[in-house]
């Protein structure tokens, strides 16, 4: 394994990294880890996994040099499940001087053999990582300094590697560069969303989180406009109902409990009350949203039903994972998906464990091709 101390390592002619680097909830480490190790086999990197429980982080670490485009090709945070954040680490710098972090970061930063376009930096989503957003913060415009000095920061190089310190502890920071376009859309994965008065709860910003991050701008702009219908199944107290409502769709809310009167108060929302496993719409719909409370291969099903036979072109869904088996149950959950679409034509699922999520993962499914006749 060789040192990422940056005093004994010379800058390379051609961009390098020596592994990768990917941010979590602290709890699903595990699962981050067997991500990693799954992604590094498809790519062929060889090297070994390091993580901790509750450090909200896992790396992987190669035993010699990997040539950064390599892996910043197969590095984007949407293609893991359970990261929040995933990019090709290229030197870890320890023993940080109180009094002058940037030098050591700078010299860092200059073995890589790229110049950047960007800076963020970052931590991990701990209760003593955080305390020392405040640091990043003021930070960061002297780091941003010191690399434009160093002819390291090029803001208007197009196309430039976005480079994101991470400090994992005060002494400690891990140095990636990514594509842009590739890291997540928040430093750390973390939204920065609004609740909404008038939202019913807070479940409302899962809805939220999950059209930012399971959606491009070009789909959200076709698929979520005013006056396209809805059905929102286990909809109270109306958190995702409001969601689509304050987007401008007409959403039919299906629950035997009540209704939020600030969700019915927007006009565009009916509520039905009705069991969400067994009501069905007269008329396919354009969206089907899930956020009921019941084990995740039910659920998969009921989706997958929902959108295999024609009832509502696109959905979003959560699963309540188990504890002890998130990854074994979200590949059960695939393959039902899969057995019941694969039938009918091509289907796109993206799934996430957003910042919202707690022990449950979001997905997204859509039929790619008509189905068939």
């Amino acid at each position: 394994m060789p040192r990422h101390d940056p005093a004994h390592r010379e800058p390379t002619p051609e961009p390098v990294a020596y592994g990768l680097l990917a941010l979590c909830r602290a709890g699903f480490e595990n699962e981050v880890a067997g991500e990693l190790q799954a992604l590094a086999g498809r790519i062929g990197l060889d090297g070994f996994l390091r993580t901790r429980a509750g450090q909200a982080f896992v790396t992987f670490e190669c035993p010699h040099v990997i040539p950064w485009p390599e892996l910043a090709e197969a590095c984007d945070w949407r293609s893991l499940v359970f990261a929040r954040q995933l990019l090709p680490w290229f030197a870890r710098v320890d023993a940080l001087p109180d009094r002058d972090r940037a030098t050591p970061i700078v010299e860092a930063a200059r073995t890589a053999g790229m110049r950047f376009g960007s800076v963020a930096l970052e931590t991990p989503d701990t209760d003593e990582a955080k305390q020392r957003s405040g640091f990043c913060r003021r930070f960061a415009g002297p780091l941003e300094e010191a690399l434009a000095k160093a002819a390291l920061l090029r803001p208007r190089e197009r196309g430039a590697p976005e480079l994101h310190v991470l400090f994992t502890d005060a002494d400690t920071a891990w140095l990636s560069a990514c594509r842009p376009g590739t890291a997540a859309l928040w430093p750390m994965g973390v939204p920065r969303l609004r609740m909404p008065r008038e939202a019913a709860s807070r479940s409302t910003l899962k809805l939220a989180e999950a059209f930012f991050t399971l959606l491009s701008e070009e789909e959200r702009a076709a698929t979520l406009r005013p006056g396209l219908r809805a059905v929102d199944l286990g909809a109270a107290p109306g958190g995702w109902s409001w969601q689509l409502a304050y987007r401008g769709l007409r959403v039919t809310a299906v629950d035997n409990g009540p209704m939020a009167p600030s969700v019915m108060a927007t006009g565009l929302v009916e509520h039905v009350r009705g069991d969400g496993f067994t009501w069905r719409p007269r008329h396919a719909v354009d969206w089907m949203v899930c956020d009921m409370v019941e084990q995740p291969a039910r659920i998969a099903a009921l989706v997958a039903d929902w959108v295999g036979s024609g009832r509502c072109r696109h959905t979003i869904f959560n699963l309540k994972l188990p504890m002890k088996k998130r990854l074994e149950a979200l590949v059960q959950c695939k393959e039902i998906i899969h057995k019941r679409l694969a039938r009918g034509g091509g289907y796109e699922l993206r799934m996430k464990h957003l910042y919202h999520d707690r022990e449950e993962i979001t997905g997204y499914l859509t039929l790619t091709t008509p189905k068939k006749a």
